[in-house]
């Protein structure tokens, strides 16, 4: 999440929210990603966010979030983010475009010969206006600089593909599908809802990871009607509010993103009050 004060970025907030999130045994940050408000923010601004985060943080991974459809801008882009220290770039289909499944293969093949790290592919057709089909990113596992998917792509059938073909990390990034996309062997989650109850949110992949099936359900279940309510307006509206309840940050957005409105901002911190409940 990336805090605003006054129409700018508030770096004091986000280097705290950093701080508090490393402790919670997450296994590190996408900065910029959607739920970033990478959108909102011009590259200077996301080269500060990145800076600020890395010195909150500095023992977490970093995966730093991409969006564009301008080839020549991105691979530029990727250059100069290739003396970052980062783990991995988060990059989505172009939008707009909306590419053949051989154009989308170009587009991931050109950004990863410009990186000097790993890629993660994010599948998020409601975003971009394409989705990667299977048989592309079976392809695009062939290639050893690109290690995994965000999986928004909403088909379940190419999700437990991809885990079973083994070659990329698998990483929910629907957040209700997280329970599903791990107890069938996926790798992990990039999920927006984890900024909040991120205890119990580790605390279920953990769970998962070690077998323990009917236990990481009982901490799961109850994580359903806050993750309902996060995403009962648009992303990153619910979150910021219910951030800001907690005083981390103002309920600040940058236009076209909106404030959450009052009546399901009630109902998300109602959600939050009960999962609070001992």
């Amino acid at each position: 999440m990336t805090p605003f004060r006054d129409h700018a970025v508030d770096h004091a907030a986000l280097a705290a929210l950093a701080e508090k999130l490393a402790g919670t045994g997450i296994a590190g940050f996408v900065v910029c990603g959607s739920t970033g408000e990478a959108a909102a923010l011009d590259e200077d601004e996301q080269m500060a966010v990145l800076a600020t985060v890395a010195a909150a943080a500095p023992s977490l991974p970093r995966v730093m979030g991409l969006s564009g459809y301008h080839l020549g801008k991105m691979l530029a882009w990727v250059r100069k983010l290739s003396a970052c220290g980062l783990a991995g770039l988060l990059v989505p289909a172009p939008s707009y475009i909306r590419p053949s499944q051989a154009g989308l293969a170009e587009w991931f093949g050109a950004i990863a010969d410009a990186s000097a790290v790993p890629l993660l592919v994010y599948d998020i057709p409601y975003r971009t206006g394409v989705a990667i089909k299977r048989e592309t990113l079976l392809a695009l596992a062939a290639d050893p600089r690109i290690r995994g998917i965000k999986d928004c792509g909403g088909d379940m059938a190419k999700t437990r593909a991809l885990i079973a073909d083994g070659r990329l990390q698998v990483l929910a990034g629907e957040d209700a599908q997280l329970f599903t996309t791990v107890a069938e062997g996926g790798a992990g989650a990039i999920a927006a809802s984890a900024h909040l109850q991120t205890e119990r949110f580790v605390k279920v992949l953990r769970l998962l990871e070690e077998g323990r099936l009917a236990e990481a359900r009982a901490e799961w279940q109850p994580l359903l009607p806050l993750i309902e309510a996060m995403f009962s307006d648009a992303n990153p509206g619910p979150l910021k509010a219910a951030l800001a309840a907690r005083g981390l940050m103002q309920d600040e957005l940058r236009s076209p993103m909106t404030r959450v409105a009052p009546e399901r901002r009630q109902r998300l911190l109602d959600t939050l009050q009960a999962l609070n409940r001992p």
